[in-house]
């Protein structure tokens, strides 16, 4: 209370009265912010016929993002010819020795820049990066994953692949009838049968006794929901298929096929809640499954036994997007905010609606929503208080209708850049921070300014993109650790010991300010109880 600017205050580790903290909190617990996720060499983008991976950085570090601030400095040659010669357009070409008269030699081998398609059963609309899998959800074609391990190596001439093995070694498609979307638990490259080996192990301790190696560790146990990928069907419901098989390091056993839920299905859609299911969100064991009847919300804690939590009827429930205490859900009208605080009981704020007229999906970069609005391009809000959204920026491209299906943001040798998939248009890349247009881009979370900087034209209409991997995100919203932590037994709060630092004993949230007032400590305090 005395060294005011060198400590934590009240409203780092509580909720602020002004509710103005909802990602500082997220952060704070670990649940990650969507802000520093990295996308690297390619971003990953899903079309009506495939999905490609568009090269968008150079190979060499600094790593720099083709036409970026640092893009400009650190290879002044190479970002003129991307921006004069090519005007910011991220096309195929090769340099090296070759252009050795003409520029400064920068890179001395010869380096093809170029861009990887992989064409699919059906559009890929849904698709996500972990390890050396890409796992997509490709509508009549079904959910597959397939090897992109070799993605930047020049020695292989098929760079993606369904499989390294003949398909009597291996089977990594699962058909459905229409896979709308998938999701994961983590983009985090895990690996949960390793817990069992650990568990399996036993070790004899200092002190003679025998004990687990799991146990000597002090390591939590990955929950039951990180052993499947969660795959929506818009008329089969939800499907669940174990992938651990891509994660143990054995080659003859990559299998894949929907896992049979207790009732004896291989399908979950309990009195048609799921028809119509086009979107899914995982947090921790809840999914968020945007669906005909709106947002339909399922407890997992047992995957392979759904139970259907409560479904919020909205009008047109396309996308969602959570963060803490909110999920962001995309409608026809427009974006609007469901408080989960208690995951059992949300419930919709309609004065947090921010309207749109073709809202598509959306990402939350700490303080801040990108919208893919559409025809209206991508539209970017002031989340800071959740329940009062306020329009912060907007961009399109001169000249171009906007056709923005999807967006995701990462940083880049720290600046901020979004990804767009802009449909017809194809794919762009905006730097959303930069020394030239905020000098002071400093801070937790800096008002993003969206400069293009890159663009594509991709081998057919884009629809989405692949989630940059998770890299402040060490716990899921219901306390389950994903990742493990360098000091000897430490570990992330479970969701009770979450609760306690924004709940009170009757389970209602309890806020705070930084103002100190001793009239009302007391009062403050009971209430915490």
């Amino acid at each position: 209370t005395v060294r005011r600017t060198e400590t934590k205050q009240c409203t780092d580790c509580h909720l602020s009265q002004a509710n103005d903290n909802n990602a500082i909190m997220a952060q704070l617990l670990l649940q990650g912010t969507n802000f520093v996720n990295f996308v690297g060499l390619n971003a990953w983008v899903g079309n009506e016929q495939g999905f490609q991976a568009v090269r968008v950085t150079e190979w060499e570090e600094p790593q720099a993002v083709f036409g970026s601030y640092l893009h400009r400095y650190a290879y002044p040659d190479y970002w003129r010819r991307h921006v004069e010669d090519h005007e910011r357009e991220l096309i195929e070409y090769r340099r090296g020795r070759i252009f050795d008269d003409e520029l400064s030699g920068e890179t001395r081998a010869i380096e093809e820049i170029e861009h990887i398609t992989q064409r699919t059963n059906d559009a890929a609309r849904c698709l996500q990066l972990r390890g050396e899998y890409m796992f997509v959800a490709e509508g009549r074609g079904g959910f597959q994953v397939y090897d992109v391990a070799s993605v930047a190596n020049k020695g292989f001439s098929e760079r993606i692949i369904t499989g390294p093995f003949s398909p009597l070694g291996h089977d990594t498609r699962v058909d459905t009838e229409n896979a709308t979307c998938m999701a994961l638990p983590t983009n985090q490259n895990i690996a949960p049968s390793r817990q069992e080996a650990m568990a399996n192990m036993m070790v004899t301790t200092a002190d003679g006794t025998e004990r687990s190696l799991l146990e000597v560790n002090r390591e939590q146990r990955f929950h039951p929901i990180y052993n499947y990928a969660a795959v929506s069907d818009s008329v089969e419901g939800l499907i669940m298929v174990n992938v651990n098989t891509m994660a143990d390091g054995e080659l003859r056993n990559n299998f894949l096929r929907r896992a049979d839920f207790v009732d004896g299905s291989d399908a979950w859609n309990e009195n048609g809640v799921l028809n119509g299911a086009r979107h899914i969100v995982l947090g921790g064991h809840y999914a968020f499954i945007a669906a005909d009847a709106g947002m339909v919300v399922i407890d997992l804690d047992n995957p392979l036994a759904p139970r259907h939590v409560t479904t919020i009827p909205l009008n047109d429930a396309r996308a969602s997007a959570l963060q803490f205490r909110y999920l962001w859900v995309t409608t026809a009208e427009g974006v609007q905010a469901i408080d989960v605080t208690d995951f059992e009981a949300p419930r919709l704020i309609p004065e947090a609606t921010f309207p749109l007229a073709d809202a598509r999906r959306l990402y939350i970069a700490r303080t801040y929503a990108y919208v893919a609005a559409g025809r209206e391009g991508l539209v970017i809000l002031n989340v800071t208080n959740p329940e009062a959204p306020v329009e912060h920026a907007r961009y399109a491209r001169e000249g171009e209708t906007p056709d923005t299906q999807d967006v995701i943001v990462g940083t880049t040798n720290a600046s901020l850049f979004a990804y767009i998939a802009d449909g017809v248009n194809g794919m762009k890349v905006l730097q959303l921070t930069s020394p030239s247009s905020q000098p002071n881009f400093y801070g937790f979370s800096p008002a993003p300014v969206p400069e293009l900087i890159a663009w594509m034209r991709t081998s057919s209409r884009a629809l989405a993109l692949s989630k940059g991997l998770d890299r402040d995100r060490g716990v899921d919203e219901t306390g389950g650790q994903m990742a493990v932590f360098g000091r000897h037994g430490s570990r992330p709060f479970t969701r009770s010991e979450m609760e306690r630092l924004f709940l009170n004993s009757r389970r209602i949230p309890y806020r705070v300010t930084d103002q100190v007032d001793m009239d009302n400590w007391v009062a403050a305090a009971f209430a915490r109880r």
